[in-house]
């Protein structure tokens, strides 16, 4: 029998947030809520009640609580994979979002909290 080898694939750890975000699609003015679920320094999974492609790419900013060096990063990022999301009356969406672009300031930030989740 042959052992199956279930290796994590990501490239960086990711850290269990809860935190706001506030995201757009480029060129439209429509912002929209969602929720950080994890992070990394690559991308972020996110749940949303909007529906959209996989391939969107989006104009992300994620809001840190007071206690953070990092009042909030902006970022670009595009969807790479969704799924439907159901928990209770609530349904919506998960995204798996790679980050695409971010200001040299804000990556220089985030690597750190990231590396120190109890912060």
């Amino acid at each position: 029998m042959k052992k199956l080898d279930y290796k994590e694939r990501r490239k960086a750890r990711r850290y269990d947030v809860d935190l706001p975000l506030e995201y757009r699609v480029p060129k439209t003015r429509s912002r929209h809520g969602a929720l950080t679920v994890n992070m990394s320094e690559l991308g972020l999974l996110i749940l949303s009640l909007k529906d959209m492609p996989v391939g969107t790419k989006l104009s992300i900013g994620v809001l840190f609580p007071k206690e953070y060096r990092l009042a909030n990063f902006e970022a670009l990022g595009e969807i790479v994979w969704k799924d439907l999301f159901w928990n209770g009356p609530w349904r919506g969406f998960q995204y798996g979002i790679k980050f695409v672009g971010m200001r040299e300031k804000d990556y220089r930030e985030l690597k750190p909290i990231l590396g120190d989740p109890s912060r």
